[in-house]
């Protein structure tokens, strides 16, 4: 059996797909951190996520056509980049589409000539943050302004 996996630009129409995704990892990232209530990337609505699509770059990896992650760059006036809901469906955890996704954020951001790219995840989240390190990002400093030990994380490059 033939497999195909490619990750492209997302389109208004993948609107839908990225919001499912969204809600799986997200809840996900809530349970393994122990967060209660909300976070905003569970309640944003598919015209937020359509306005992303136009403003930033947001792309969608698909395995045999089926969405299965998700990532979106936002490059910032000062030349660098914010990278935030990135996420990947459960089914597909641990088989590199994570890994791939974030391969291409930085191949996007090096040929931009961005210099320095931050994002922010729970701090208590180990495996998360093992991953942030495997890929060069390094804790910056932690806030508390969404109720939990939330860590900016940065790479340069």
């Amino acid at each position: 059996m033939n497999y195909s996996f490619i990750i492209r630009k997302a389109t208004l129409e993948d609107a839908p797909a990225i919001a499912v995704i969204m809600q799986e990892a997200f809840k996900k990232y809530m349970l393994d951190t122990g967060l209660s209530g909300t976070m905003d990337a569970l309640t944003e609505s598919l015209e937020n996520i359509e306005a992303d699509i136009l403003e930033k770059e947001v792309y969608i990896a698909l395995i045999d056509g089926n969405p299965v992650g998700t990532i979106r760059i936002k490059i910032l006036p000062d030349n660098t980049a914010y990278i935030s809901r990135f996420g990947v469906m459960l089914d597909y955890h641990n088989i590199g589409i994570g890994k791939s996704l974030m391969n291409l954020a930085d191949k996007i951001l090096k040929t931009r000539d961005i210099k320095k790219v931050s994002l922010h995840t729970a701090s208590k989240y180990r495996d998360l943050i093992r991953f942030y390190y495997g890929r060069g990002f390094y804790i910056d400093s932690t806030s508390t302004d969404r109720g939990y030990i939330r860590a900016l994380l940065v790479k340069e490059f």
